[in-house]
C-alpha cells in the first residue's frame, strides 16, 4: 500500500486566502470598494473572543473590512435581534457572524435566522441549509465546505464511495452528509448513540469526525485505504478520531491541528468575499442525480 497523504489544511488554507487577496486588491483598485464582515460577540467567553480575534486579523491580512459588536453577558434575544436587522439594513456590510455560543438567555436558532441569507456567509441559518438540502445555491456551513475544498483541492473523488459522518450537529455534520451526497457519495449519518457504530465505520471509505469527543473514533475501527477527516478539536490537541495511530494505514488525513480547523475562518473569508460579488457559494456539483 502506498504511503499515506496528509490533508494540509494550513497550506490550502494559505492558499484560498492569497486568491481572496489578490481579488480584492483587483476590486479596490477598479473602484469596487472593500468588503466588510461583521462579526457580533455576547458575552465574555474566552475561547470566543480568542476566535473572534483571531477572524478579524485574518480579515485584515486579506485587505477586508472587519466590524466588531461586543455585547454584554445579559443581553436579551430581542436585543439581539435589533443587532442583526441593523446589520442586514446596512448595505457596507457583506456578511454576518454571530459567535457560537451565545448565554444560555438567548435563542440561538432565532438570531441565526434573524441573519438575512445573503449575509450568512457563516451558512448558519435554517434557510441556507434547506438550500444547501435542495443543491440550490446558498453560502455553506464553515468546516464542512472547507473540508469538501480539502477533498477537492487534493483530487480525491467521492463519487460512489461510502462515507460515515459521525455527527450530527445541524452546522457541521449534517450538512457535511448532505454536501457528501451532493457530491455523489453514499452516506451513513452516525452519532454517540448509533448502535454497532464500529462496524459502520469499519465499511467506510470516508470518515468524518465530528462529534465533539476526544479520540471518539478508534483506529482499529478504521479500514485499511480510508480517508480520514478529523473536524473535532479537543483538549490535548486531539481530535475526535484516533489520528495517531490510524493515520498510517489511512490513504488521506487531516491532521489535528493544522488540518481542518485552518479551513474554516478561509472559507468564512471566501463566502464573504463572494457575498461582496453578488454571488453565492458554487453549487458542489451542478451535474449531481436526485435518483
Amino acid at each position: 500500500m502506498k504511503s499515506s497523504i496528509l490533508l494540509d489544511g494550513k497550506a490550502i488554507s494559505e492558499k484560498i486566502r492569497n486568491r481572496i487577496q489578490e481579488t480584492l486588491t483587483k476590486a479596490k483598485a477598479e473602484g469596487k470598494g472593500i468588503p466588510t464582515l461583521a462579526t457580533i460577540l455576547v458575552g465574555n467567553n474566552p475561547a470566543s473572543e480568542t476566535y473572534v480575534n483571531m477572524k478579524v486579523k485574518a480579515c485584515e491580512k486579506v485587505g477586508m473590512n472587519s466590524r466588531y459588536i461586543r455585547l454584554k453577558e445579559e443581553t436579551t434575544t430581542e436585543e439581539l435581534l435589533l443587532e442583526i436587522r441593523k446589520l442586514n439594513n446596512d448595505p457596507s456590510i457583506n456578511g454576518i457572524l454571530l459567535q457560537h455560543p451565545v448565554p444560555h438567555q438567548i435563542d440561538e436558532r432565532k438570531a441565526f435566522d434573524e441573519i438575512a441569507l445573503e449575509k450568512d456567509v457563516d451558512g448558519v441559518t435554517t434557510v441556507s441549509f434547506g438550500r444547501l438540502s435542495m443543491n440550490s445555491e446558498a453560502y455553506f456551513p464553515c468546516t464542512p465546505y472547507g473540508m469538501v475544498l480539502l477533498l477537492q483541492e487534493y483530487g480525491i473523488d467521492v463519487t460512489g464511495k461510502h462515507a460515515v459522518v459521525v455527527g450530527r450537529s445541524p452546522i457541521l455534520g449534517k450538512p457535511m452528509a448532505i454536501m457528501l451526497t451532493n457530491l455523489n457519495a453514499t452516506v451513513t449519518l452516525c452519532h454517540s448513540k448509533t448502535k454497532d457504530l464500529p462496524n459502520l465505520v469499519k465499511q467506510a471509505d470516508i470518515i468524518v469526525g465530528a462529534v465533539g469527543k476526544p479520540e471518539f473514533i478508534k483506529a482499529d475501527w478504521i479500514k485499511e485505504g480510508a480517508v480520514i477527516l478529523d473536524a473535532g478539536y479537543n483538549v490535548g490537541n486531539v481530535g475526535d478520531i484516533e489520528v495517531s495511530k490510524a493515520k498510517d494505514k489511512s490513504s488521506y488525513y487531516t491532521p489535528v491541528p493544522g488540518g481542518v480547523g485552518p479551513m474554516t475562518i478561509s472559507v468564512l473569508l471566501l463566502q464573504t468575499m463572494y457575498s461582496f460579488l453578488g454571488q453565492f457559494s458554487p453549487k458542489l456539483d451542478s451535474h449531481a442525480s436526485n435518483r
